[in-house]
């Protein structure tokens, strides 16, 4: 925990910012309690506390957090949005500072105002492809995807599991200088040269259809929809796959099959719709054990512990079950990393049949499991078995109902 009760508003702010910061977590939180402010960070997916503040100093930091984002300070009573470009100094010691987009939300509730805000550090590291955390041979099909000239790849899962990372490393591969790629964004989470980016604009009435359409009349030959949302931003998307573009999109569903449903849902054409998909992602984010301290355990009198995966598994893997135990390098959580579980699902001619003919999704996730489609279940196992990530983090993150066996 962080003691920062002696400082001044502005020092307590910039201290609290830049250990967020520093320890690489996604989002900071100020939380309005009876008698006291709590600051929270989301670490790894994980929410922990950091610091506590009194109601006094509590009112005056979140004060200046909203005149340092173009906040009206007077206004309680309702939400409100803001940005703060923060600028983190160098400590010199090997962390050289810089910009830091902090992208905030403030809302009422019983004892006072809640912050959320987004840090969004200009160094994070985007990752390459190969980096995500993809089987071999998820990692060949979803090459092969998008390396297609055209068509429909969805990226689907819950807030925070990961999709932007897969979208941008998506893109990252493909901006070879020979394509115009044109992504719609909300926010533009990176900038990235060689890419025309566009941002939403609700205030002005400027969402995803709108940008959208516009960029159909830019010529471009990759287009990135940061959201899927309502139907006709889904028509449009499926007539740009048709027309010739590749079209990167995310949306939610629990699954890669429950995409085609999603879409199915929001007005997509079932004929056009499986005529312009190329394939769908699905991914969830586990936190992965720490390499110093993780325990193990000897499960040779369990042999069928992982005879789902086996065909999978090197000779030595699968032998022993790995456990968080947690250690200074790891600040005592057991965890020093997060890695991708995936259902990578390509479009095959059997499946553009299916969703073609409106079958239900069960048949179609049926059909993609006996043309070798990994599921969560035996994605998150080959993580298990080969000491990456725990049974306890699997089940915490991936709901259980992909975690069973059929009947």
């Amino acid at each position: 925990m962080i003691d920062v009760s002696k400082l001044p508003a502005e020092a307590a702010v910039e201290q609290l910012i830049d250990h967020a910061v520093s320890m690489e977590a996604s989002d900071l939180f100020f939380v309005s309690n009876e008698q006291h402010v709590a600051v929270l960070v989301r670490h790894l997916g994980v929410v922990r506390p950091i610091s506590v503040l009194s109601t006094e100093q509590g009112r005056r930091c979140l004060s200046h957090i909203k005149a340092n984002s173009g906040m009206d300070l007077t206004e309680k009573r309702r939400p409100i949005d803001g940005r703060w470009i923060f600028n983190r100094r160098s400590d010199g010691e090997g962390d050289d500072g810089g910009p830091v987009d902090l992208r905030i939300n403030v809302i009422p509730t019983m004892y006072g105002e809640d912050f959320a805000m987004r840090l969004l550090a200009r160094g994070n590291k985007l990752y390459d492809v190969e980096q995500l955390g993809m089987t071999r041979d998820q990692l060949v099909a979803y090459q092969q995807m998008i390396a297609a000239p055209s068509g429909l790849i969805l990226i689907t899962g819950p807030t925070g599991s990961g999709k932007t990372a897969t979208l941008y490393a998506s893109l990252i591969k493909l901006n070879d200088g020979k394509r115009k790629i044109n992504t719609i964004e909300d926010p533009i989470e990176y900038a990235i040269d060689g890419l025309r980016q566009s941002q939403v604009n609700p205030q002005i009435e400027l969402g995803f259809s709108e940008l959208l359409r516009s960029v159909l009349r830019q010529s471009p030959d990759v287009i990135m929809v940061g959201e899927i949302r309502d139907e006709e931003t889904a028509r449009i998307a499926v007539r740009a796959a048709n027309s010739g573009m590749l079209v990167f999109a995310t949306l939610h569903s629990a699954s890669a099959p429950g995409a085609v449903q999603s879409m199915l849902s929001l007005g997509a054409h079932p004929h056009f719709l499986a005529q312009s998909m190329r394939g769908v992602v699905a991914q969830r984010l586990v936190r992965t054990l720490c390499p110093d301290c993780r325990m193990s355990f000897d499960v040779s009198d369990a042999p069928h512990t992982f005879d789902a995966v086996r065909p999978w598994l090197a000779d030595d893997e699968g032998k022993t079950l790995y456990a968080p135990r947690g250690c200074d390098n790891c600040t005592q959580t057991g965890y020093s990393g997060r890695t991708g579980v995936f259902e990578v699902m390509p479009i095959t001619k059997s499946l553009r049949t299916l969703i073609s003919d409106g079958k239900p999704m069960r048949e179609i996730r049926d059909k993609a499991i006996d043309e070798k489609m990994l599921e969560f279940r035996s994605s998150a196992l080959l993580k298990v078995a080969r000491g990456q990530t725990s049974t306890e983090e699997v089940f915490r993150v991936i709901p259980s109902e992909h975690m069973l066996m059929d009947e």
